[in-house]
């Protein structure tokens, strides 16, 4: 049984040492990184160990930390109203293919994150990795460990293009199976490579260059502080007055 004086990320430090790369608690909510030749092990042994008892995979998804703390606002004022407005796009994915912006990407662009259930123990763990190569991503494949993984890691493979190493049938689970590229990556244009229409007198769908182009809202976002800004902002106009 878990030692109820230590916290979950005490235990994990404890347990993985070097290969625990961080345990950070944030929110209510704790979460393990380790190294990407790690990933299956680890994943084996907080299932199995009594300690942890990680029995239930709740979730796989992919990651892509491009332009990750980058924005595209040009001010810190408010209007009136309490809102913000920001630029017209500039990130990644904005435009087409051949001229989109890249983004400052980190070192480790692409992460496969696990979210873990311990019915007996009451506890849950996000467990995250980074692949190695952003070219190629590349990660181990969890069906061995959690079998429900194999949907999970084919959407994160269709959508984010990571590779899971040793999954049984890894290919397309959403987009179609001549699809052109992985649509949830921050590089890939809002407006898609292709248009698809169904074509009468070939009486077959058939896939053409997108023929819009590219246009992204300027959105308005409520700031946490815009209320205090606004605020101060009245009382300096009535002192002036």
């Amino acid at each position: 049984m878990p030692d109820p004086n230590l916290s979950l990320s005490d235990r994990l430090k404890a347990r993985f040492g070097e290969r625990a790369l961080s345990v950070v608690e944030a929110f209510g909510e704790t979460t393990l990184e380790v190294d990407a030749l790690h990933w299956r092990e680890v994943a084996r042994q907080l299932r199995d160990e009594p300690e942890f008892g990680f029995e239930s995979l709740i979730d796989l998804c992919g990651t892509d930390y491009l332009s990750y703390g980058d924005d595209e606002w040009e001010t810190t004022d408010v209007s009136s109203e309490g809102f913000s407005r920001g630029v017209d796009g500039q990130g990644p994915g904005r435009f087409s293919w051949e001229n989109r912006p890249m983004g400052r990407g980190p070192d480790r662009r692409f992460a496969a994150v696990a979210h873990l259930l311990s019915v007996t123990n009451n506890k849950r763990l996000r467990l995250r990795c980074f692949a190695a190569d952003n070219s190629l991503p590349v990660v181990q494949s969890l069906v061995e460990v959690f079998p429900v993984a194999n949907w999970f890691e084919r959407e994160a493979f269709d959508l984010f293009g990571i590779v899971f190493e040793g999954h049984p049938d890894l290919r397309r689970i959403l987009t179609d199976y001549g699809f052109v590229g992985h649509p949830f990556r921050k590089d890939f244009p809002l407006i898609g490579n292709v248009e698809v229409r169904y074509d009468a007198d070939r009486k077959r769908v058939v896939y053409e260059p997108v023929s819009i182009e590219p246009r992204v809202g300027v959105p308005r976002v409520v700031r946490e502080d815009s209320r205090w800004q606004q605020a101060q902002a009245e009382q300096t106009q009535v002192k002036k007055a």
